[in-house]
C-alpha cells in the first residue's frame, strides 16, 4: 500500500522569530531560582498572606427574616423555572439530573414558603 503523505509530512522551516530569543542569563537566573526554591528546604520563602473573606455579598443584619425569607424564595422559584426550562432541552442522564436538581429546589422553595406562611410579624 502507498502512503501519499510522508512521515513527517514535508513542511518549511519554520520561520525565526526574534520574541522567541531569550537570554542565557535570565534563563539561568530563573532555573537557579525555581531550583532553590523547590529543593533547597534551608532557604527563606516567601510566605502567603493569609485569605481575606471577601464581603462583596453581605446582608445587612437590619433586614429582618421575612423580607430575607421572600427574597429566598423568590430566588428558589426562579432557580426552579431556569431548571424546568433546562429540563426540555436535554436527554438521557442530564435530563435525569436536571429533573433531580428541579425537584431539591422545589422543595427548598416549598420549606421557604411554610416558614413564610408560619412566620408572625412582629
Amino acid at each position: 500500500m502507498f502512503k501519499v503523505t510522508p512521515n513527517p509530512p514535508n513542511t518549511g522551516p519554520v520561520p525565526y522569530d526574534a520574541s522567541f530569543d531569550l537570554d542565557p542569563k535570565k534563563m539561568k537566573m530563573a532555573a537557579d531560582r525555581a531550583l532553590n526554591f523547590y529543593l533547597n528546604p534551608g532557604a527563606t520563602k516567601t510566605q502567603i498572606p493569609p485569605r481575606k473573606p471577601n464581603n462583596f455579598y453581605t446582608i445587612d443584619a437590619a433586614v429582618d427574616d421575612e423580607t430575607l425569607l421572600v427574597d429566598a424564595s423568590e430566588a428558589l422559584g426562579s432557580a426552579r423555572k431556569m431548571v424546568n426550562d433546562l429540563v426540555d432541552l436535554t436527554d438521557g442522564e442530564r435530563r435525569h439530573t436536571m429533573l433531580v436538581l428541579h425537584r431539591v429546589i422545589l422543595m427548598g422553595e416549598l420549606a421557604v414558603n411554610r416558614v413564610l406562611d408560619n412566620h408572625k410579624p412582629g
